[in-house]
């Protein structure tokens, strides 16, 4: 296979395993959907990591495969390439992408699914896809101009150039750098932390917010109000709140 999902510790490794550069090829995208919506719909995966290995994120797509594809063939194939990256970002748990080495083109779109990221000092990101007389298709002008801005994305896609993890973290498009052998255990830790936070509620976070970027003020707090207001309902909320008054803040072990 060419993803991977393993399971430890409440926390579900999505893993990328075509050598030597991660190709993202039709086949691994459609893998990767897959895993992203089991990943999603288990209960012993509380968060996510999506890693590449030591020595790669993933270096983009498989641009032979891609270079047979003709306008109808990729009119047919253009919607099913960015369900695999939305299916990554609709996980609804925490998502940490662990990146090492090269994150382009299709690297970098999977990296941006995810709701924080961790670089190697080893990293070189970017969307080149302009090089090739394209565009990101797989939702890098969309995705990295919400999370960088306008300016800073179309600088990026419109030059194609790579960032290295310094200017990477200087423009917001990776949140960490660590030295490259210790990306994945940090990515891991921090979702391993969170796998031990309220699961509904680190639910309720992630959609509040990222449905209020993508919609007018109003409709983002109604959407606020409803999940604060339906929490009241779950028992990790009881079991917060308990364990605050009893024993003071942040000591409650939820469920």
């Amino acid at each position: 296979m060419t993803v991977n999902l393993e399971v430890a510790e409440g926390v579900g490794t999505i893993r990328l395993d075509r050598p030597p550069m991660n190709a993202l090829d039709i086949a691994t995208q459609d893998r990767l959907k897959e895993l992203a919506e089991e990943a999603g719909r288990r209960d012993d995966v509380r968060a996510v990591v999506v890693y590449g290995g030591e020595k790669v994120f993933a270096a983009g797509a498989d641009i032979k495969e891609m270079q047979q594809m003709d306008h109808a063939a990729m009119v047919l194939r253009a919607r099913a390439l960015q369900d695999s990256f939305t299916a990554v970002a609709r996980i609804p748990k925490p998502v940490v992408a662990a990146v090492t080495g090269y994150a382009l083109g299709g690297g970098c779109e999977l990296a941006l699914c995810a709701d924080f990221r961790i670089a190697g000092d080893n990293a070189k990101l970017g969307q080149p896809e302009i090089l090739l007389g394209l565009i990101p298709g797989a939702g890098g002008t969309q995705r990295l101009a919400r999370l960088i801005g306008p300016s800073k994305a179309k600088d990026l896609v419109f030059t194609g150039r790579m960032v290295k993890a310094d200017e990477a973290l200087t423009l917001g498009l990776v949140d960490r750098v660590v030295p490259a052998a210790d990306v994945y255990t940090e990515a891991h830790a921090w979702a391993a932390k969170l796998a031990q936070g309220p699961a509904i509620a680190l639910r309720a976070a992630k959609e509040s917010i990222d449905t209020g970027l993508d919609t007018d003020l109003e409709t983002g707090l109604a959407v606020e109000r409803n999940w604060f207001a339906g929490l009241f309902a779950t028992a990790d909320r009881e079991i917060g709140m308990r364990s605050f008054v009893e024993d003071g803040p942040g000591k409650a072990k939820f469920l």
